[in-house]
Order: C-alpha cells, then sequence, then structure tokens
C-alpha cells in the first residue's frame, strides 16, 4: 500500500438528484472548489445510496447521475484537480461495507440519529430494510476505502464521521495487534536510527503519560518522514504510540462545512422539495421572472406603506449577493418607503444572472459533448479503484483472506 498523508485527503459525495441549484452551490460545491485546491479530493457520486431510499423507482438515478456531473463540471469542479468517480463503479465500496458489516455491532446502526428521523419524516415508503439501515456503514465504507483523514459535512452529518471513527477504531484494535507486535515494533524503532529512535520514544511517552497531543502529532510526523523502514512499520508504529494495534484503517475526521446562507425564494431553506429553488442552469428570464415574484414582508401593501428587511425573504439573498452600500440603501429605503420592491429586487436579479452567467456556458459546453463527460467520469473512476484496491488488499490480509 503506498504511503499517503491522510491527513491532507478528502471524501466526499452527493446523491445523485438530478440538476442543482444555488443551495448547493453555495452550500457545498464553492467549498469542494477551494478543498480542491488545498487538498487531494475525491468527490463521489454516491448512486448506491440513492438505492436506500429509492430502490422500487430507480429508473431517474442514471439520468440523475449525468445531470449532477455536468452540475459539478460547470460550476468549477477539476478532474485535473480532484477525483471524480461513481460509487457504483469502485465495487471495492461494497466488499469493504460488508467486510465491515462483520464487526459492526447492531446497535451503532440502530443509534444514529437520522435513521429514526428518516423514517419518521418518509412515511410514504417502506424504509424497514437493511440497506436503509446500513447506510451509515456504506457511508463509513466510502470514506475508509480511501483512507481519507477529512470528511467535509454538516453539522446533522457528524455522528456519520464518528461512527466511522468507531468502526476503524475497532477494526484496528480486531485486526492490527499481529503476533509479535510489540517485538515487531520495538524492532522497528530501531531501524529508525540512534537519534530518531530516541525522539519517537519520548514523544510515545509524552502522549502515553500525560495525553499530550502534539507530541502524538510530532511522533507521527516522524515516523512518516523515515525511509528506513517499511510502509508496515510504520503503521505499526503509529498504532504503537497510541498504545493499540497498527492502523489499518485511519480514523477520519469532521471537516465542518460553512452553513449555507442561501435561502429558497420563499425564505426557507432552498429545498427541490419545497419548490423554491433557482437552479444553476436557469435561464436569465426565469431567473428574473422567480425573484420579481417572490413575496415581500406583507406589510408593505402599497408602495407608500413602509416595510421591514428582516421580515422580508429578497433581504436573505441580499445578505448573500450585495454589498454594503447596496445593504445600506435597502433598509433605508425599504423602511422609509423610499424604494419599492421590486427596484429592491433588482440587484438581486443581476446578481444572481451574472453569477450563473459562466456556469451555464460551462454547462452548455459539456452537454454538446457528452462523450468528454463519460471519458472523464470513466477516467476518475478508474484512479478511485486503483487506490481502493489498495485499501481491500490490505484489509484482506489483516482478516485472513489474502490466500497467497
Amino acid at each position: 500500500m503506498s504511503v499517503i498523508n491522510t491527513d491532507r485527503r478528502v471524501l466526499s459525495g452527493m446523491r445523485p438528484t438530478g440538476k442543482l441549484h444555488l443551495g448547493h452551490y453555495h452550500g457545498v460545491l464553492k467549498n469542494w472548489i477551494k478543498l480542491q485546491h488545498e487538498c487531494e479530493c475525491f468527490f463521489a457520486i454516491v448512486d448506491w445510496h440513492a438505492l436506500t431510499t429509492h430502490y422500487d423507482d430507480p429508473h431517474m438515478i442514471e439520468q440523475n447521475v449525468w445531470d449532477m456531473l455536468v452540475d459539478w463540471l460547470a460550476a468549477g469542479i477539476n478532474p485535473g484537480s480532484a477525483t471524480i468517480f461513481l460509487q457504483s463503479r469502485v465495487p471495492e465500496h461494497a466488499e469493504l461495507h460488508l467486510l465491515l458489516s462483520m464487526i459492526t455491532p447492531l446497535s451503532w446502526l440502530e443509534r444514529v440519529p437520522t435513521y429514526k428521523e428518516q423514517q419518521d419524516k418518509i412515511k410514504d415508503k417502506d424504509l424497514a430494510t437493511y440497506g436503509f439501515l446500513g447506510y451509515p456503514l456504506l457511508q463509513a465504507a466510502d470514506i475508509l476505502v480511501y483512507r481519507a483523514g477529512a470528511v467535509p459535512v454538516g453539522a446533522d452529518q457528524v455522528p456519520h464521521v464518528e461512527m466511522c471513527r468507531e468502526i476503524a477504531r475497532r477494526f484496528n484494535h480486531i485486526y492490527g495487534r499481529d503476533l509479535g507486535f510489540e517485538e515487531q515494533a520495538e524492532a522497528a524503532i530501531k531501524k529508525m536510527g540512534k537519534k530518531a529512535s530516541k525522539a519517537y520514544t519520548q514523544l510515545k511517552t509524552l502522549f502515553q503519560e500525560q495525553g499530550d497531543l502534539e507530541a502524538f502529532e510530532r511522533a507521527c510526523a516522524l515516523v512518516n518522514d523515515q525511509q528506513s523502514i517499511s510502509i508496515s512499520d510504520r503503521e505499526r508504529l503509529i498504532g504503537y504510540i497510541e498504545g493499540g494495534g497498527k492502523v489499518i484503517l485511519p480514523e477520519p475526521k469532521a471537516l465542518l462545512t460553512p452553513e449555507s446562507k442561501m435561502p429558497g425564494l420563499d425564505g426557507q431553506k432552498m429545498s427541490k422539495s419545497y419548490g423554491n429553488t433557482i437552479a444553476l442552469r436557469e435561464e436569465p428570464d426565469l431567473v428574473d421572472q422567480k425573484v420579481r415574484t417572490m413575496q415581500t414582508d406583507p406589510a408593505r401593501v402599497r408602495l407608500s406603506d413602509p416595510g421591514d428587511p428582516d421580515k422580508c425573504p429578497v433581504w436573505q439573498l441580499h445578505e448573500v449577493y450585495s454589498d454594503q452600500s447596496t445593504k445600506d440603501w435597502v433598509q433605508e429605503g425599504c423602511r422609509s418607503a423610499g424604494i419599492g420592491c421590486i427596484e429592491c429586487k433588482k440587484p438581486v436579479i443581476d446578481a444572481i444572472i451574472t453569477e450563473l452567467e459562466p456556469i451555464r456556458a460551462r454547462a452548455k459546453e459539456y452537454e454538446d459533448n457528452p462523450d468528454m463527460v463519460r471519458g472523464i467520469l470513466a477516467e476518475g473512476c478508474e484512479a478511485a479503484r486503483d487506490e481502493a484496491k489498495q485499501t481491500l488488499e490490505v484489509v484482506r490480509d489483516a482478516m485472513g483472506l489474502g490466500y497467497r
């Protein structure tokens, strides 16, 4: 297995829901665009996850995959900077999910907060299936198969990442202590050389006796810098610092995504289910029409009536798109009835159209060249599978399934 810097590796994904809207752009994609230039990113279209709730209505999944992929690319996700792939084209996800299911207590899955919440919320479907119960475990496999150190998530998904950490910890505890583990770790320390061995031992003592997290990080960095030891010895030495076995599956951390401030056209969260969205490929005339017909402060019945921006959904759009001088103009003009609602909406309409113009143009290029889109996905799937195969090779060996 190749040496990677797990702390700089990121895994994130989306269910294929079709064409995306401004809520997706401001809530997820802008963060991905930033991360792809700072970290080694893997972005997955998780089509198997779509089946956990739509197993009886799968006919739209394929078209949704292509529509969403075009929007990713048009928004600025760069296949030269990130690995873009389709979950079902990397069967190692399913194999790792199966293998992890052998060690995952049923109670861990039943206590995931979203399990009960979604069952209560989605009353029109029978969700008493293993697929629905086990989707957090499949999500863990999605992360662990790439040894990702960071997972960008909203606050509601943090429990899923925490469960993934517990599963990795349990796996390492069960399978990371091979026969003669301590003896092999002590032999590996000596291979580092006198100076590095002394530093490692001191840092290990600081962490184990005083809980010094900085000492742990420095010790891990020291181990990863050693050229005189094997990859297996590095994993063993990092596990030895923690007082457990070697780290086969690194524990990922939740990377909290900044909360999207993009409201829907009615002031609620922008969502297809609320019918309050502006799509990334929305035509300018339709953007104009949607914003012009937005509800405003109900107290402003006539143009001469003063209003309160805090009670108006349009103000939330100004919070996203307008500079301070425009916001001041809205606040003063609305409260004094100095401007009308249509006049107030004009800067927002212009800003949204300007933001979407390059996205729409790039999307048109990809729509007109579907073979290029399919080629991008095929290359990404191949690269993702190469990484996943390496992880599965080590996992199989650890679980006694190497059969050489």
